[in-house]
């Protein structure tokens, strides 16, 4: 395990910037508002050779508030209470403030050893002017940086560096691939509080407000043996409702995470279901071959029997008929039904997504296939298939050899991309192509060629 260092301190004072700096990627959205960053955001790091993963938290802003302040504080108190080192971020321009001086006090009490980063201090002159009167918060480590432009960094990588454990000489094996799911869908749907559900404990912050969450936020859960990575991500809206620059951020950051996971689980809610903007998410996740999980949460609300559950469940494939093969799941993130259900079948998808066909197998399909449903005629020609082989995976992806591939009408590539599924019981996206026999495209060239 990596020690944990928590960068902590009130709004806007540079922490997701300087998070971002100690990490070496742009992970946390930075935007010069109060507020941005809301949950704990963690992400692996070195200084000086020594590792520790960084958690990067949201303002920390003392006293009693609205019951959204109070969740993103309570982040920010579990993150420190869960850390080996602290980093406390000030904002050296403003000055020392009231939330400040809390904060110190706060962190002195939890007796955890803190850097004090005094920030946004972009010249030599400011660092000597400014930072000294920073030592009143009792803090004997201090350094005056700024982390947008670096400066300062490497006082602060020694100073940190100190703190944290040396590197073991010998590495542990490498753990197996976690399976990654993405947790996507509307604003307000219930993602945040299903990931909660699932770890058993309020490591997202949940509230009835739309747009909560910002940054795609990566739990990682145990089940029955398996690794899996859940990915919080904010709702993703219709490009005309996106008014925010902010909000535009964490919509493209969204749509990154279900290009990066293996499955993206789909949150509807159960009294609004199937509207347009779930069905342009779903076709994302096809579109980037990732499995794709549809769960109707929030079905606590909905007075329902066995027939109403079918019912739903036969609109759902109607209006999403494009993705047919997905698993449809009913649960409630708010009272726990079903959750666990959730990542069983997900983890079951991220396996087929990496399924091998044996190629005997594939031929004795084909030529089943073509026993009881011969290729049709294509322009008065025979269509002919001799060959079907898989050549890749993730999402899986089948080739056919055959005399004339253009030619293949789109119905017939339906009708065996649904024997594939049958055969294989396939519920992820697949790919299938049709080539021809090798040297036949150079023959067909040379025909073409005027003598």
């Amino acid at each position: 395990m990596r020690p944990l260092v928590a960068i902590v301190g009130r709004p806007n004072v540079g922490k997701s910037t300087l998070f971002n700096r100690l990490v070496g990627r742009h992970l946390a959205i930075v935007e010069d508002v109060p507020g941005v960053t809301r949950d704990r955001h963690y992400a692996d790091a070195e200084v000086e050779g020594r590792p520790f993963t960084a958690i990067d938290t949201g303002g920390f802003v003392p006293g009693d508030e609205d019951e959204l302040l109070a969740s993103v504080r309570e982040q920010a108190q579990l993150a420190v209470e869960e850390c080996q080192v602290v980093i406390l971020v000030v904002d050296g321009r403003a000055g020392l403030l009231a939330a400040d001086l809390e904060v110190a006090g706060f962190l002195r009490k939890s007796g955890k050893p803190v850097v004090l980063a005094v920030n946004k201090l972009d010249t030599p002159a400011l660092r000597e002017a400014v930072a000294g009167e920073h030592y009143r918060l009792g803090f004997e480590r201090l350094c005056p940086i700024s982390a947008e432009h670096g400066h300062g960094m490497g006082d602060l990588a020694e100073q940190l560096a100190a703190l944290l454990p040396e590197a073991e000489e010998e590495a542990a094996p490498a753990p197996e691939e976690p399976v990654r799911l993405a947790i996507v869908g509307r604003p307000n749907v219930g993602k945040s509080t299903l990931i909660n559900s699932l770890l058993k404990q309020k490591r997202l912050v949940a509230s009835a407000l739309p747009g909560t969450t910002r940054d795609p936020i990566d739990s990682e859960l145990v089940l029955d043996g398996r690794r899996v990575v859940l990915t919080d991500t904010a709702g993703i809206r219709r490009k005309r409702s996106i008014a925010q620059r902010l909000e535009k951020f964490a919509v493209v950051a969204s749509l990154r995470v279900i290009e990066r996971s293996d499955v993206a689980v789909l949150l509807m809610d159960a009294t609004e279901p199937a509207v347009d903007q779930d069905a342009k998410i779903a076709a994302v996740a096809e579109e980037k071959g990732r499995a794709l999980l549809l769960v109707v949460n929030k079905w606590d609300l909905v007075e329902k029997d066995r027939r109403q559950e079918e019912a739903f469940r036969a609109s759902l494939k109607y209006h999403l008929k494009f993705v047919a093969y997905a698993p449809i799941i009913f649960t409630s993130a708010l009272t726990g039904a079903r959750v666990r259900k959730v990542v069983e079948i997900a983890v079951k998808l991220g396996d087929q997504l990496r399924v091998r066909a044996p190629t005997p197998h594939l031929n004795r399909l084909l030529e089943q296939v073509q026993d009881a449903h011969p290729a049709p005629l294509a322009g008065g020609r025979p269509l002919r298939l001799y060959y079907m082989a898989q050549v890749g995976t993730s999402p899986p992806t089948f080739a056919i050899t055959c005399n004339r591939p253009e030619a293949v009408p789109d119905a017939y590539r339906r009708y065996l991309n649904n024997q594939l599924r049958q055969t294989f019981d396939l519920k992820v996206p697949i790919r299938l192509y049709f080539r021809p026999r090798p040297g036949q495209a150079k023959r067909a060239a040379r025909k073409r060629v005027p003598r």
